[in-house]
């Protein structure tokens, strides 16, 4: 009997320590982002009012496509923080570095003309056949005009693992925050 007691004891123990580690991940800045020229006189507010991610994004893991209609979640490879927030956070950075004339902000300031802009994130993975997708759109507010616009990114991972997952969408979205300033530049 206590020989199957020890063992017992030694199986549990055995799996306890075999459980894998968990990894946390944050969207890293970007370096190379290229300002955008404009008047320095221009003191009008972008307003990021709301960068929302689809269901399957707002958890805490990492989302990953395995098929054409399949996705899964990971359980040790979680963002360091909500998913949202750091796309909020990335498309500010990004924006205030190619729109240096401009006040990016989370939050509305009082007192300055503000043009609005809010993003729909629907997918925000890696795929299947390695590469990396950053798809949704974007609606921008501007002097009395609405400008809708999807977007679609797919870059191809340079090598396997989820840091390299990491950055390449880090940098598909940097990729769609250039093209929002191109929008806004005109």
């Amino acid at each position: 009997m206590m020989k199957w007691n020890i063992a017992v004891i030694a199986l549990l123990l055995s799996a306890c320590s075999s459980q894998s580690e968990v990894s946390y991940y944050q969207l890293p800045p970007i370096a190379g982002v290229q300002a955008v020229s404009l008047n320095s006189n221009t003191t009008k507010q972008l307003w990021i009012e709301n960068v929302t991610v689809a269901d399957f994004l707002s958890g805490p893991g990492i989302a990953y496509q395995t098929s054409d209609v399949k996705y899964t979640v990971a359980q040790n490879n979680l963002w360091g923080s909500g998913l949202d927030q750091q796309l909020k956070q990335t498309l500010a950075d990004n924006l205030s570095n190619l729109l240096p004339g401009r006040i990016i902000s989370g939050q509305l300031v009082n007192g300055h003309d503000a043009d609005v802009l809010n993003v729909t994130v629907t997918g925000f993975q890696g795929r299947y056949d390695g590469y990396a997708v950053v798809s949704g759109h974007w609606m921008l507010q501007s002097d009395n005009k609405v400008i809708r616009q999807p977007f679609n990114i797919e870059m191809p991972l340079q090598k396997d693992g989820y840091d390299e997952l990491v950055y390449s969408l880090a940098n598909a979205w940097q990729k769609e925050a250039v093209a929002i300033a191109g929008v806004l530049k005109n």
